[in-house]
């Protein structure tokens, strides 16, 4: 399987040697090339409803190994900002990564807010 590219020396801290060094290691964060990131990325933001998310949710698990988190944060939630959005650090995934999965479904939410206040929905912040 073909590998990310590795990042310039200090600009990520991936321990991406450790992973290839270490075959007891989850080898799965690393295998997200640029390409993958890009086509994950899309596919996120084309996410039209809350099911679709989870379902999105269970995807990156599944291939990369880390889990992505996404929840009301602890103060008052005003706009999507106030939604706690975070990809699991993995050894071996890469820190572009990492930052930009949670800004694609931050996206998404900002277009889409029916599928962030299901989001509050489900963690019973409505009530219901």
């Amino acid at each position: 399987m073909p590998l990310r590219v590795e990042c310039p020396p200090g600009a990520c801290v991936c321990d991406r040697a450790r992973v290839l060094a270490d075959p007891q290691l989850d080898q799965r964060p690393l295998t997200i090339t640029r390409q993958q990131e890009l086509k994950l990325i899309e596919r996120i933001e084309r996410v039209d409803s809350l099911a679709d998310l989870q379902h999105v949710q269970g995807l990156i698990h599944k291939n990369i190994g880390a889990t992505l988190h996404i929840a009301p944060g602890p103060n008052e939630v005003r706009s999507v900002r106030g939604i706690v959005i975070v990809l699991e650090d993995r050894p071996g995934l890469c820190k572009k990564v990492r930052q930009s999965v949670p800004a694609a479904v931050r996206r998404c939410l900002t277009m889409r807010p029916e599928i962030a206040w299901a989001i509050l929905d489900a963690h019973d912040l409505f009530g219901s």
